[in-house]
This record gives C-alpha cells, sequence and structure tokens, in this order.
C-alpha cells in the first residue's frame, strides 16, 4: 500500500470516527422521525372547519423542534423516537388532534397575581393557546423573555403566529420535565403529569387514555416500542 493511499484510508477512517461520535452525541435533526409527508398526513385528517387546519404547518413545527437544543436528538435512536411520539401525542390530544388554537370555554384569565415577576397586564388573558396549550401569566411571560416576544402584553401572538405558537410548546416542553422525564427513562406518564398534573392519580382517566392512545400511535408509526410507566 503506498503512503498516499494509506493516508487517505487513515483521513476517511477520521471522518467516519467523527461521524459516528457525533451522531452518538445527539447531533441528528427531529426532520429523520417527522418528513413533511408524515406531518402533512396528519394534517389531512383535520377537519376544514378547523382553525388549526390552516395555522399549524409542517414548516412552523420543523424550524421550532430544530432550534430546541436536545429534542428528539438526545439519547439513543428509540428514545429519540419516543420523544418526538410523546410530544406529538400530548400535542394531539391539547389540541384536539390539530384542530384548535385556543382553549375552548376558558373559565378563567389564569392570571396569578403572586407571581409578581410576571405581572398580570390590564385586560389580558392567559388561557391555553399553541400546540401545548400554554396558559398562566407566568408561562407567557418566561416563554416570552426566552423566544423574544412579550408574552404579557400580547399573549395574543401564540394564537396568531404559527412559529412563535410551536416555539412556545417547545419552550414548555423543554423546560417543564416532558424532554427529561424521556430521556432519563422515567416513561410517557411524567409527560402528563408536567402538562396537566390534574389528570394524574385518577383525576381524569379519560384524559390520560386519550394521550396514551396518542403516544401509542406514534411509537408505532415510528417503529419503536412506547416503553414503561405510561400512565400517570
Amino acid at each position: 500500500m503506498g503512503l498516499d493511499m494509506a493516508r487517505r484510508i487513515g483521513a476517511m477512517a477520521l471522518i467516519l470516527v467523527c461521524l459516528c461520535a457525533e451522531h452518538s452525541m445527539g447531533q441528528s435533526t427531529p426532520r429523520g422521525v417527522v418528513s413533511q409527508a408524515y406531518f402533512n398526513n396528519l394534517m389531512s385528517a383535520v377537519a376544514g372547519s378547523c382553525e388549526g387546519k390552516s395555522f399549524y404547518t409542517y414548516a412552523s413545527f420543523i424550524g421550532p423542534a430544530e432550534l430546541a437544543s436536545g429534542f428528539g436528538t438526545t439519547g439513543s435512536d428509540v428514545v429519540r423516537r419516543r420523544e418526538v411520539a410523546a410530544f406529538l401525542a400530548n400535542v394531539m390530544h391539547e389540541t384536539g388532534g390539530l384542530c384548535y388554537i385556543r382553549e375552548r370555554n376558558p373559565q378563567s384569565d389564569y392570571c396569578d397575581r403572586s407571581f409578581t415577576q410576571w405581572p398580570c397586564a390590564a385586560g389580558k388573558r392567559y388561557f391555553g393557546r399553541g400546540p401545548i396549550q400554554i396558559s398562566w401569566n407566568y408561562n407567557y411571560g418566561a416563554a416570552g423573555r426566552a423566544i423574544g416576544f412579550d408574552g404579557l402584553n400580547n399573549p395574543e401572538i401564540v394564537a396568531q403566529n404559527p412559529t412563535i405558537s410551536f416555539r412556545t410548546a417547545f419552550w414548555f416542553w423543554m423546560n417543564n420535565d416532558c424532554h427529561n422525564a424521556i430521556v432519563s427513562g422515567r416513561g410517557f406518564g411524567a409527560t402528563i403529569r408536567a402538562i396537566n398534573s390534574g389528570e394524574c392519580n385518577g383525576g381524569n382517566t379519560g384524559q390520560v387514555n386519550s394521550r396514551i392512545s396518542y403516544y401509542r400511535r406514534f411509537c408505532r408509526d415510528f417503529g419503536v416500542d412506547p416503553g414503561a410507566n405510561l400512565s400517570c
């Protein structure tokens, strides 16, 4: 073997090692799990009368997904797929199958004045909006600061701008124990508890079962076992 050939083989081996290391460190993208065709197929099942029909798009989903550092890119391939499945399952449940952008019949303005860091603006309501139905002034305020919008004075933008809407969903997911629940192996049930703990421990078994049903569906579509601890 000539010296030049040996050098070329050595260089190729180094590239392969780097690529393998990059993959193992989670440097991938959720695009590998959710393609545009797959997302569009989900949207094709949404009724034309739904406000989410033209609001939720692949671009507004995948861009924020890739900006959420670690989402769908942490751990083994199975863990990554489970996380994407878990996120979509909760989104489908919260939005009635990607139909709703705004909470139906909110019972309050969701203003908790004990969170003085996030003072409620006069006349503003912080009910559920977007894919995860983010609610409460303290979530709107913190999400807005992290993403770059005025969540306290302009909470309505979460139901008006689809990219911001998905970014708030991923902000909540990454900062409220949902991401950690999946990558740590605690299971899907822990994401339900993080999003709506009132459903757990018999609080609303029907709602919990709805989330689990969606999760099983997405895991099946993505070719992974759903794992243990599905309920809460």
